[in-house]
């Protein structure tokens, strides 16, 4: 039966609309970041980028090169738009994203993990088979229908983000507005709306409306009474994140997500009046039907998994970081740290305090003082740069760190050699110090 009501064929204008949109998105993305420095302050002036562990070869790309990385993916994004040579041109901007997300950690965002995923679906889907130039020049291409697991992958990826972004938001720092006061603060400067942002009554708004707005959109979007004023919420939601927050094109992706829970029928007068609309119901079984089953099974088994693995290390994810990125834990916690990197030589004992000037970028040094894979990462280099000049070292760490404004505490172990200390993804690193006084 389950089989049946996926491979069941549904218009497909809420797939090629999206498409058109994402195209977009992707190309203003890309040549947003260049327009606005971004590539520049993170990609390019940087002597070296904090990579995902593991992926420190991606370093190779860093420089002025950059530029002509990111103007690749914004003319992979026009042909995604256009739909021309979409499978590869889908494919080809995946990989360059998936390369940009896991090159650098310093400007993390849970909207660049959610951009990487969607796009790497995306390659899957059948999204060229019509309004596109593919299907104009290839006829036998061309179809106004689509099986029904091409809508719901979206709707239960959708799901899967907003359910554990409203639970993530039920811990103290939140529910007594703390949290939220705090991230106000950094706004006070703001023309016309700084003021406004101050208010006690602001703050319970949205702390409040933040939990209930993730947790109920996806229900109240697939019931057909409430969608309509769900969907005009969600309007006043997400440009009220995009004015405030500034996080680029994720409110207008999010709104972009919101097609395919309007009937496709809705879609297609809106858009495509003028086209036929598909009602035939078929049932195809295409040739690869389990594999494609068990890719999606396997997929969306990791998307629920991922983000309960910090319950799974010792202490507050808040505190350790560990488990908190892939995790959906979005706008959570504002963390400042004071840190002093000690490099030692194991033959002279020579102690030289380093000045992170030297190495690091102001956005890499708040990185470096408040996070232990990074500060974990920045002893390696310095272990490595140390070594290049003839010198075995041992690095110390010390370190401070402040949580949604709370008192400093001391974060890292002072007496452990960092850098010749092995990471360990699964396990706790026993040398970041307790968040509580034993």
């Amino acid at each position: 039966m389950l089989n049946n009501w996926l491979f069941k064929y549904i218009d497909n204008s809420q797939l090629v609309i999206f498409r058109i949109f994402f195209g977009l998105l992707c190309f203003l993305e890309s040549v947003g970041a260049i327009a606005t420095g971004w590539v520049t302050r993170v990609l390019v002036e940087p002597k070296f980028t904090f990579t995902f562990i593991g992926f420190e070869w991606l370093n190779i790309f860093q420089g002025p090169g950059m530029y002509a990385y990111y103007a690749f993916m914004g003319l992979f994004g026009i042909c995604i738009m256009l739909g021309y040579k979409y499978k590869w041109s889908m494919f080809g901007f995946a990989v360059l994203w998936a390369g940009c997300y896991l090159m650098q950690k310093s400007s993390y965002n849970n909207h660049y993990y959610l951009l990487m995923l969607v796009s790497a679906i995306m390659v899957f889907l059948p999204a060229n088979h019509d309004i596109s130039i593919d299907a104009k020049q290839n006829p036998k291409l061309k179809t106004n229908a689509m099986p029904q697991w091409c809508r719901c992958v979206f709707i239960l990826q959708l799901f899967i983000v907003y359910t554990y972004a409203s639970v993530a938001k039920f811990y103290p720092d939140w529910l007594d507005t703390s949290f939220i006061e705090l991230l106000m603060k950094g706004k006070a400067h703001y023309y016309l709306i700084g003021d406004l942002l101050q208010q006690k009554w602001v703050h319970y708004v949205l702390t409040y409306g933040g939990i209930l707005f993730d947790g109920l959109i996806v229900p109240l979007l697939l019931f057909k009474p409430t969608r309509k004023w769900a969907f005009i919420i969600s309007i006043g939601f997400h440009l009220f994140n995009s004015i405030v927050f500034q996080i680029g094109i994720f409110p207008y992706l999010a709104l972009a997500f919101y097609l395919f829970f309007f009937e496709p029928k809705t879609v297609r007068s809106i858009f495509l009046k003028r086209r036929p609309f598909y009602e035939a119901g078929e049932i195809k079984f295409p040739k690869f039907r389990d594999a494609y089953v068990v890719l999606f099974s396997i997929y969306f088994m990791i998307q629920i998994a991922l983000p309960l693995r910090h319950h799974f290390f010792q202490d507050d994810v808040l505190w350790t970081e560990e488990g908190h990125r892939l995790s959906w834990r979005m706008m959570l916690r504002a963390k400042r740290g004071s840190t002093i990197y000690t490099v030692v030589d194991k033959d002279s004992k020579e102690r030289i305090i380093i000045n992170q000037n030297d190495y690091l970028t102001k956005k890499q040094q708040r990185g470096a003082g408040t996070k232990p894979d990074v500060i974990w990462q920045f002893a390696q280099h310095l272990k490595t740069d140390f070594k290049s000049k003839g010198q075995d070292v041992a690095v110390y760490v010390q370190s401070k760190v402040s949580v949604n404004g709370k008192p400093f505490r001391d974060f890292i172990d002072s007496d452990v050699d960092i850098a010749n200390t092995p990471w360990e993804p699964l396990k706790h690193s026993e040398w970041i110090l307790p968040s509580k006084k034993e």
